[in-house]
């Protein structure tokens, strides 16, 4: 069969039908497609138009509109960060932030935020009412003595470190927000025990005090670094006190320098002559990060009976640690610190360290 041969003009025009139709074929199936709105196809995805509707947003939260703020609670002692590492005695000379950003947030607590604590509102008088009160009612809730039998259940239950019922003490020591942790076990458990590490191990004792008295409770156990701290016979949780959380940790403020160029009863010869052999000298302890200390301060008093001057060895823990343990020791010895270095505290005993130590 003789094939039907057409113009080239009449090809080029067959051609261009052919894909002009395969084009509307196309454009008909695209149609189709966002009839159906499939938009899972980018290449023929239709732009969505804006949406001006108006949606509801939800209610922020205004502690001033809040009937619940703000919190007023009956604890007869002033808020602040950390309860067992402040000195009361050194007053800061500045602030990193301004003072009248509270930590509990605007608008939460009664008590106004004075960059280093929130005191208690009311005279003299009445604090030292509440604080009379309160003290009875630990002893109410405390209640009878526990006997060495029952002393010796608890602290067999608790004692182990697989406890679930423990809180950590860190560098921070004991910290407001740790109260309210603490009548959280005690919903549940009679005792919680708590685990000690860092700087506040320096001062047990100091530790020992504020958990009592800042929680009611009272310390039935205490080996080394662990404690265990005990409810009450009568403790009641839904009488626990009204403790309002801080909500981030506020910023330290500026104290004065630890470390004086000339150390008091010294001329600047004979202190530069001091940091020297302390540098020189050997080192009386090595102190890890995050260690536990609690011989440190029996071993500083023993060695300066017969050293004046006294090294120990910091390298592996932080220089604001190192300070921080410069102010114990200071005040627990006490001696005077007169050099920071390299991770090396000096310390000098003083020219009164004997009287001191016999007062």
């Amino acid at each position: 069969m003789q094939k039907l041969l057409l113009p080239r003009w009449r090809q080029t025009l067959t051609s261009s039908t052919i894909l002009l139709s395969a084009s509307r074929s196309i454009h008909q199936q695209s149609h189709s497609l966002f009839d159906d709105d499939d938009l899972y196809d980018p290449p023929f995805s239709k732009t969505l138009e804006p949406d001006n509707r108006k949606t509801s947003c939800p209610e922020t939260l205004d502690s001033e509109k809040d009937p619940k703020f703000p919190l007023r609670s009956d604890l007869p002692f002033d808020f602040r960060y950390s309860y067992s590492e402040y000195n009361p005695s050194i007053n800061p000379i500045g602030f990193r932030e301004p003072p009248r950003f509270s930590p509990f947030g605007p608008g939460r607590l009664d008590r106004k935020w004075n960059g280093v604590l929130a005191p208690v509102t009311g005279d003299a008088d009445a604090g030292s009412v509440l604080a009379e009160e309160r003290e009875r009612e630990r002893d109410s809730v405390l209640g009878d003595p526990l006997t060495e039998e029952e002393v010796d259940e608890l602290v067999e239950r608790y004692r182990h470190s697989d406890c679930s019922r423990q809180i950590n003490i860190g560098k921070g020591g004991v910290t407001h927000n740790m109260l309210d942790d603490i009548h959280n076990h005690w919903k549940r458990a009679e005792a919680v025990r708590i685990k000690c590490l860092g700087v506040p191990t320096l001062d047990m004792d100091n530790v020992c005090f504020h958990l009592e008295d800042k929680t009611g409770g009272k310390v039935i156990y205490r080996q080394i670094n662990i404690l265990l701290l005990y409810r009450g016979r009568y403790y009641d949780p839904k009488k626990r006190p009204v403790i309002p959380l801080m909500l981030w940790k506020p910023h330290a403020p500026i104290y004065p320098r630890l470390v004086k160029n000339v150390a008091d009863g010294l001329t600047f010869e004979e202190t530069k002559e001091m940091r020297n052999r302390g540098l020189n000298s050997p080192a009386l302890m090595k102190l890890t990060s995050n260690g536990v200390y609690v011989n440190v301060v029996g071993k500083v008093r023993e060695a300066f009976k017969t050293e004046e001057v006294v090294r120990l060895d910091c390298n592996h823990v932080e220089t604001s640690d190192c300070k921080k343990i410069g102010v114990k020791l200071r005040d627990l010895v006490p001696c005077v610190p007169i050099l920071f270095k390299n991770g090396q505290i000096i310390l000098w005993r003083g020219k009164n360290y004997q009287t001191s130590i016999d007062q």
